[in-house]
This record gives structure tokens, sequence and C-alpha cells, in this order.
């Protein structure tokens, strides 16, 4: 599939009924019901990322017919509409970052030290909740139903390079964002890394429309659909950005983790 660039394109995919949030002052969008989703985002599937989400490593080892089996369900995966990205997301001012919190504007706030480490020159918070819908989920499940194990294993590890190529799209449009605004962005931070507990999930969910992308939190604080990915990037002068390497290296599973980019 071709590189998507949603930079382009986002503003026409946002919801008509909140395109005009657009130029709300922040202090008065939070008064708003609906907050701003994007939707109709094309994401980019490379064979390689769909191979390490397999844990396959060397591409050249991989026998002619499985190659081919991914390529039909990566095909199947985009025909059959089972790839329905959407991002839900706000922008809040930055009231004042202390060792272990971030406080926004209006008393609101997420603990974590990660932020003073990674967000110190913040000015602004941008909360982002993505998912690719839960059609692909469902297709994994019916595959393991019918005794068809390896093509449910295979597509969901399409859905979760599909996850991958969201998040690079999220980044993208706050990357293109804090130009508007003459800052930069930073890499995206999630509950669940070292330094922003996993249990401010539910502040997160409190902070970013996600009902209005279908995605909720179990009583155990697991996002439905599973394929789906919450964060934080901050808005502000000179932020820190990480390599892939780097981010896998803050996250809570980088000693355990059979996908994790070393640098």
């Amino acid at each position: 599939m071709n590189d998507v660039h949603v930079l382009d394109t986002a503003h026409q995919s946002i919801d008509k009924s909140t395109h005009t949030h657009q130029n709300v002052p922040y202090q008065l969008r939070s008064k708003c019901k609906q907050m701003p989703i994007i939707r109709d985002i094309s994401l980019s599937l490379e064979i390689n990322d769909i191979l390490r989400r397999q844990g396959i490593k060397e591409h050249s080892k991989l026998k002619p017919t499985m190659k081919a089996l991914i390529h039909e369900l990566t095909d199947s995966a985009k025909n059959d509409s089972l790839l329905e990205p959407a991002i839900a997301y706000e922008i809040y001012p930055i009231a004042n970052i202390d060792h272990d919190r971030l406080c926004l504007e209006g008393n609101a706030a997420l603990q974590g030290s990660l932020f003073s480490s990674v967000l110190s020159s913040a000015k602004e918070l941008a909360v982002a909740v993505c998912t690719i819908g839960p059609k692909l989920e469902e297709k994994v499940t019916y595959y393991f139903a019918t005794n068809e194990p390896v093509r449910g294993v295979l597509l969901d590890g399409i859905g979760s390079a599909a996850v991958d190529s969201l998040t690079q799209e999220v980044c993208k449009f706050m990357t293109h964002e804090a130009s508007t605004r003459g800052y930069q962005a930073s890499s995206p931070l999630s509950p669940g890394m070292h330094g922003f507990p996993i249990s401010e999930q539910w502040q997160v969910f409190h902070l970013v429309p996600a009902e209005q992308i279908g995605v909720s939190l179990t009583s155990s604080g697991i996002m439905v659909p599973r394929k789906s990915v919450s964060m934080t990037i901050g808005l502000g002068l000179q932020m820190r950005t990480w390599t892939e390497a780097e981010v896998c290296a803050h996250c809570n599973l980088r000693g355990t983790c059979h996908y994790r980019i070393h640098t």
C-alpha cells in the first residue's frame, strides 16, 4: 500500500460535527460536547513491519507459501474493510509539571515521573486514543474457532502492524499541530511505560472522547477493542524525541517482548 500522509487529509477527515472545534479557544473547547475525531485514515502495511509483529526477523527465510498467505490476508484486511482506523484527541494547556505529576489547566492531572524528565519544556499536552476497530479481531476469533490458527495468528500480527502504522500517523498529525503553534512535538508517552503508571489509563480516558470511536476500558483497565493505543504527546519548544528502540527501552515489557526493537 502507498504511504499515507494523514497530514494532508486529516482536517478533511474530521467529523463535520467536530470540525468547528478547530478554532475554538482551549478554555472553551472543554465545554463542547464533542471533541475532534479523525477517521478515514489509510495505513501503510509494509511486509517487514508485519513480519516483525510475527516475531520473524529474517524475511528471506520465510517460506513462499507463508509469504503468499500473508499477502492474501493483508489484501483481505484492506478489501474486506477489516481496518477502520480512527483517532480521538484533545489538546490541553499545561499548568505546571512537578516531579511526579503533570497538571493541566482546569485541575486535571496525570501522575508519573516520566513527564518531568521528558516534557519539562512542554506548553500543551495532546491526549489521544486510536484504534483500528473491532472487525479484524472478530475475524481472528473466527479463524481460531474454525480451526485455522495459522490464519488467525498471521492476521493478528497484521492488525498489530496496522496499529503501529496508526500510531505513527497520530505522531505526524500532532507534529503538524505543534508546528502551527510554533512548537515541536515530543515522542508519545503511553500508560504502562516506566514512569507512567498503567493506572493512569482511566484519567487518559477522562480527557479524550474515546467512546466516540468505540473504545472503552474493562474493569481491569484493558482497552476494547484490543487493537487500540492511548498516548500523550507534549507540544512545546525543544521537545525531546526518541527513536523506536528508545521507546521500546522505556516499555515495562522490554525484558520479555518478542517485538522489541534494539539499537
